[in-house]
């Protein structure tokens, strides 16, 4: 056989060994990244022509579902609440997939799960069609309610935790919007829909709950920073600590001041317990040099802050405290400021936390898998996230956060025969901006049933004149009475 003859079948022969591995990636290898590529549309068209699972509230109440539809996609994807639960259910669209929890238990409600395997054969071998399973929710429908109307047209976010166990009972970002709109099938109102919502400034999308641009907390973190002298000893809740009117920093000609520009005690001296009560900043400072910011960034991380591994199973955002901090920024740092950045999720585990016996659970937002027939394919088990702090300091700071309410800044979140603990915050933005509101708090205080977080953008309506007590209060306390009246 000659040269060119011998060169020519080693071509051809190594062109159909690569025909052959390439068709054995796509087939193999690469199919399941294939088939869930949102543009494949054969992918797409065989999740439409099977029924969904619903997304549903105890009680079997569907915030989310899908209704038969005629043409070629034979479900429509519908969410019957609209904007009350849309950043919970997030959307499923044809055109631009999913979103929320409907993105991230697809595999359930789609019915394609490895967990499903065996019930999809049984239906196959009965002749049935195959379904999605259906997922239940630990949203508590009053406390969700409450928490929408309290908010009402202020942009900001509410999140409310079962501390004993981490159950999310309520989840609320606004601006919302109405899910339905995306999963049409009409292409045209689908995308404009989708257009208007991504150009509006004021990001309807985004779940401020968990994520997005994160808030500096204000006086809220200076539970954590309590925390942390408590469990190092820096200080009791009686130690006489100086509380002057303005705190010269270190390093730095710049100072400190309180909110009302006043001392917060006589002779300059106050106690924890007493400056949590006024919400004194420039004693908080103080006993944040103390600490040091490595203890600082310690205790806030058995809260949570730092962790980038957290989900709801939707991704949380990492809250943080700043690294390498020097005198003026600790001193910041210390009362919720300087680059201290957090979620809405974030501030209610520290809540819970204290709740909780100084106990931190891992929250989640589904409690249940259920199939066609609604019996459990699965269940959540709570499960306890970290030790914060001892149950002694979490008894201390309970005691210090109820005197907040009863006798400091928290008193709009009090409820009649209820003990209340809580925490307001007033976070400065700085850049001529109004601050945002804050507010935090758990009850009953003796046997915690609620713990809420609610930050206000800007104030609300309030603007420079808010406070976190005064925009942010009424609103945990009406998700704290939803849940406490059940």
């Amino acid at each position: 056989m000659n040269t060119p003859i011998i060169r020519m079948s080693r071509l051809i022969a190594t062109l159909f060994a690569m025909l052959l591995v390439a068709s054995t990636l796509i087939q193999f290898v690469q199919a399941p990244s294939l088939r869930a590529r949102a543009d494949n549309r054969r992918t797409l068209l065989d999740n439409y022509s099977r029924d969904r699972g619903s997304i549903v509230l105890t009680g079997d109440q569907a915030i989310a579902k899908s209704t038969p539809s005629p043409g070629e996609l034979a479900f429509l994807r519908t969410y019957p609440q609209g904007e009350l639960y849309a950043h919970v259910t997030g959307y499923y669209s044809y055109i631009y997939g999913s979103s929320a929890l409907e993105a991230t238990n697809d595999a359930l409600l789609s019915g394609s799960s490895d967990a499903l395997f065996y019930r999809r054969l049984a239906d196959m071998l009965a002749g049935k069609q195959q379904t999605g399973a259906s997922i239940q929710l630990t949203i508590n429908a009053k406390a969700q309610a409450a928490a929408h109307a309290a908010l009402g047209n202020r942009r900001g976010a509410v999140v409310a935790l079962n501390p004993k166990t981490g159950a999310i009972l309520a989840m609320v970002s606004h601006p919302a919007y109405d899910p339905s709109v995306i999963a049409s099938h009409d292409a045209t109102a689908a995308k404009s829909a989708m257009e208007t919502l991504v150009a509006d400034p004021t990001k309807p999308l985004t779940n401020r709950a968990i994520a997005g641009n994160l808030y500096p907390p204000g006086s809220v973190f200076k539970i954590v920073t309590a925390a942390a002298a408590l469990t190092n000893g820096t200080v009791t809740e009686t130690t006489q600590i100086p509380g002057p009117a303005r705190m010269d920093l270190p390093q730095t000609s710049v100072g400190l001041p309180n909110w009302d520009r006043a001392a917060c005690g006589p002779n300059d001296l106050t106690t924890l317990q007493h400056a949590l009560e006024i919400s004194c900043n420039t004693a908080f400072a103080w006993v944040g040099l103390k600490l040091g910011a490595d203890a600082l960034r310690a205790q806030a991380a058995k809260f949570g802050f730092g962790d980038e591994s957290i989900t709801v199973p939707m991704k949380v955002t990492a809250s943080k405290v700043p690294a390498d901090l020097n005198p003026p920024q600790l001193a910041q740092s210390s009362i919720g400021q300087y680059d201290v950045r957090v979620t809405p999720l974030q501030v209610a585990m520290v809540a819970a936390g204290i709740a909780n016996r100084g106990v931190v659970m891992k929250p989640f937002l589904v409690d249940r898998v259920l199939g066609s027939n609604l019996d459990v394919i699965d269940q959540t088990v709570p499960q306890q996230y970290s030790q914060a702090v001892s149950s002694e300091v979490a008894s201390q700071l309970t005691r210090m956060l109820v005197a907040v309410v009863d006798a400091g800044t928290g008193g709009p979140a009090k409820i009649a025969g209820v003990a209340v603990a809580g925490k307001s915050g007033t976070a400065q933005q700085g850049n001529g901006l109004p601050p945002h509101a804050w507010f935090t708090s758990f009850a009953p205080a003796d046997n915690p049933q609620v713990a809420v977080a609610v930050v206000v953008e800007d104030g609300g309506n309030a603007g420079e004149e808010a406070g976190g007590s005064r925009a942010a209060g009424p609103i945990a306390k009406a998700v704290m009475e939803a849940v406490i009246s059940r």
